[in-house]
């Protein structure tokens, strides 16, 4: 009865199965990428994009988890698939467009790169989260 715990209705904790798994391949595709930079740079240039594009693939596999573990039929399946898709499009473009606009800003220096992306990242969860009740 492995993961029994994770399921368990005392704490409705079954969706962080799903999360857990990708940010633990996330963060180890981040380590092995920051390693290949540091100590074997002409395999990190020839893999180019296709390292990070691991971390998306998970996002992808995340969906197909989900959508087994509710057990949804082919339409429903198809329909979660494709509506995940395109908010995942959405987020993207919206982050881009966003990290894009703050290039050309001028911003306090500890908050250049990685703390202004995450600071992004959080406000975006939270206008995304205000849609959750609208369905």
């Amino acid at each position: 009865m492995a993961g029994a715990g994770i399921r368990s209705p005392a704490f409705g904790l079954g969706y962080l199965q799903t999360l857990a798994f990708i940010l633990v391949i996330a963060s180890l595709v981040q380590f092995v990428e920051m390693f290949l930079k540091k100590m074997v740079p002409p395999l990190y240039k020839s893999l180019g994009i296709f390292l990070p594009l691991i971390t998306t693939n998970c996002a992808v596999m995340g969906i197909a988890l989900i959508c087994q573990r509710e057990e949804f039929g082919l339409f429903k399946t198809v329909m979660f698939s494709f509506a995940s898709g395109l908010g995942f499009m959405i987020a993207l473009v919206l982050l881009a467009g966003l990290r894009e606009r703050l290039a050309v800003r001028r911003l306090p220096i500890a908050m250049h790169g990685t703390p202004i992306g995450l600071v992004m990242a959080g406000l975006m969860s939270l206008a995304f989260f205000a849609f959750k009740g609208m369905i």
